[in-house]
């Protein structure tokens, strides 16, 4: 079974949301990588999405392209986001890996090899924002075959025909943007997020992770009420780039345990 398959069986039985942090490899340094996704496993992660560096993002809101822009000003590249993996993955076999980018640096490798050393490396999923289901089918098929979870986005404006699309390739779980925009945006609605999710769910049976929005332990108990997983990256990014390089994993982990708290918190309320 797959780390994410195992990991979503795990949080449903108990009750629970999962928590899924987002970082991007090479920010603050690759040095700090080690450090950071241990306090980020520590402080709660249920799993954890690696961002890829890209310098044409699409998605991407500000903190996060300045997260890739430090990345890439120290050329970190798709090989040391595998090589991050394989050095994790010698020390937690237990939490999944899902890598989130682009399909510039996957096709420069070369889908077939980039799938292999994925699978080498203990990459659990893989979410290309630039590959649309109509085109993915290929790619999706190389990670089915070595136990990878092909992910995709869904958003507030994606139409039921795609939604259905997303079904038939999708492993792991779904990715829903909660906002038109990009990453870090505002205007999270709730009542919306819910009512979108009970659509999405008429088509997908995989586990829901909502993103983009959640900033603070108000809005991800909002979220968490409605959705299997919810999704954090810009706000653990500022709380990296806000902190030296030897402090940015302390900082990091001690935030997103504030969140796992307050999750929690509300998961004993729903059960009591």
């Amino acid at each position: 079974m797959n780390r994410i398959d195992a990991t979503f069986a795990k949080v449903q039985s108990a009750g629970r949301t999962a928590l899924i942090p987002y970082v991007t490899v090479g920010d603050p340094s690759l040095a700090a990588m080690p450090a950071l996704l241990e306090a980020i496993a520590v402080a709660g992660a249920d799993i954890i999405e690696l961002g890829v560096p890209f310098s044409d993002p699409m998605a991407d809101g500000p903190v996060i392209q300045r997260a890739s822009e430090r990345a890439l000003l120290q050329q970190v590249a798709l090989r040391d986001v595998l090589a991050v993996v394989h050095d994790f993955r010698m020390r937690d076999r237990t939490t999944p890996i899902v890598l989130m980018g682009y399909a510039n640096p996957i096709e420069a490798m070369g889908e077939k090899v980039f799938a292999d050393r994925a699978a080498s490396a203990g990459v659990d999923g893989v979410l290309v924002v630039d590959y649309p289901p109509e085109e993915a089918t290929d790619f999706a098929q190389l990670l089915h075959a070595r136990g990878i979870a092909p992910i995709f986005l869904l958003s507030p404006t994606t139409p039921e025909s795609r939604i259905a699309a997303v079904a038939a390739l999708a492993r792991g779980y779904v990715y829903y943007v909660s906002l038109k925009g990009v990453t870090g945006a505002g205007h999270l609605d709730t009542a919306d997020v819910a009512r979108r999710l009970a659509d999405i769910r008429r088509h997908v049976r995989l586990p829901v992770g909502v993103g983009f929005g959640i900033r603070d332990a108000t809005s991800a108990r909002a979220i968490a009420a409605h959705a299997d997983a919810i999704v954090i990256g810009s706000r653990i990014i500022e709380e990296i780039e806000q902190a030296s390089p030897g402090e940015a994993a302390a900082r990091a982990g001690h935030w997103l345990a504030g969140i796992r708290q307050a999750l929690d918190s509300m998961e004993r309320k729903r059960a009591a």
